[in-house]
């Protein structure tokens, strides 16, 4: 296994992380940062990964931010000057280690569209911070990785449609706000329905779920939904938030999915994905079950999953 920044690998599977660069939180901060280091430690430890490729995201550039956040809210951001406000809405307390963990997170993103379209499925170790809006940050998100690299894909990468399939138990607010008069960008939240955030934007398709939902119903949602919908849709890059927080023993989930049930779910996504011939490019999102170790098991498992999906791509293209 190789740490680098240079880009990505087009003939090895990619991971990007940022897990070196630290949010200094309080001590009783409920935001679970140490899932980051402990699940790239976990996924070294997998035969599966041997030939993996883990590599550290450049910094998003201003350049790149600025194509869906406003000039507003990056010079308060870059600057110094986030209004308490701001803060108090992302729930993180500002610092520089803040912002360059953002930057990197979103950078990954990036890199994971970039490598995807080249080998058929990338990983972003963190981002899905889907809470953040053009112009503020929310619920744990300081700026939108998804949106950033979806427009990054599309400027530089000669990508036309991209389709968001965001399976974080919360609403992607952020990202429905920012592509709501966009075509290009087809949003597709599933979530709780009673959870945060209270006041839900409306993304091109939302699928409201029940608390309580468990494996079955949660599954045949999916199942009745996502093929027809890469059908409709034709998109030439997937960004899949891959979050673990449906999971029952989620502190803020409300929904009832186990472990099993959540690798069901990534699985499946994967495997209708390859059937439509469409990379992905994978976040984790959200997970905040109380025991740490549930998140990062639930995480790894994507991951496999991921990797699964990713030798197949190589086997259909080596044929």
């Amino acid at each position: 296994m190789t740490q680098a920044t240079e880009g990505p690998s087009p003939e090895a599977f990619n991971l990007f992380y940022c897990d070196q660069f630290v949010l200094p939180l309080p001590a009783e901060h409920r935001f679970p940062m140490s899932k980051y280091s402990l699940l790239r430690e976990r996924l070294r430890q997998e035969p599966a990964l041997v030939s993996g490729r883990f590599s550290v995201p450049p910094a998003a550039s201003r350049q790149a931010l600025k194509r869906v956040h406003s000039k507003t809210y990056l010079d308060a951001l870059l600057g110094g000057e986030l209004p308490p406000a701001i803060e108090r809405r992302i729930g993180f307390p500002y610092s520089e280690q803040m912002v360059e963990r953002s930057r990197r997170s979103v950078g990954g993103t990036m890199a994971a569209a970039e490598a995807a379209l080249e080998c058929g499925v990338a990983v972003n170790l963190a981002g899905g911070t889907h809470h953040a809006f053009a112009d503020t940050g929310g619920g744990y998100c300081v700026l939108n990785d998804v949106a950033v690299a979806a427009r990054y894909a599309q400027t530089r990468l000669g990508v036309g449609q991209v389709l968001v399939v965001d399976l974080d138990v919360h609403q992607g607010d952020g990202t429905a706000a920012i592509f709501a008069e966009d075509p290009s960008v087809f949003t597709f939240s599933m979530h709780g329905g009673k959870n945060y955030p209270t006041r839900k934007q409306t993304s091109d398709l939302d699928v409201p779920l029940d608390d309580g939902t468990d494996d079955d119903a949660y599954l045949e949602q999916l199942e009745q939904i996502l093929p027809g919908l890469l059908t409709e849709v034709q998109p030439e890059l997937v960004f899949y938030l891959a979050g673990a927080d449906p999971f029952a023993g989620d502190r803020l989930g409300r929904l009832a999915l186990s472990k099993p049930g959540l690798a069901r779910r990534d699985r499946r996504v994967f495997a209708h994905l390859r059937e439509a011939g469409v990379p992905a490019a994978v976040c984790m999102a959200g997970g905040y079950a109380d025991d740490v170790e549930d998140i990062v098991s639930i995480h790894t498992a994507t991951v496999l999953a991921a990797h699964e999906s990713w030798r197949r791509w190589q086997e259909k293209s080596a044929r």
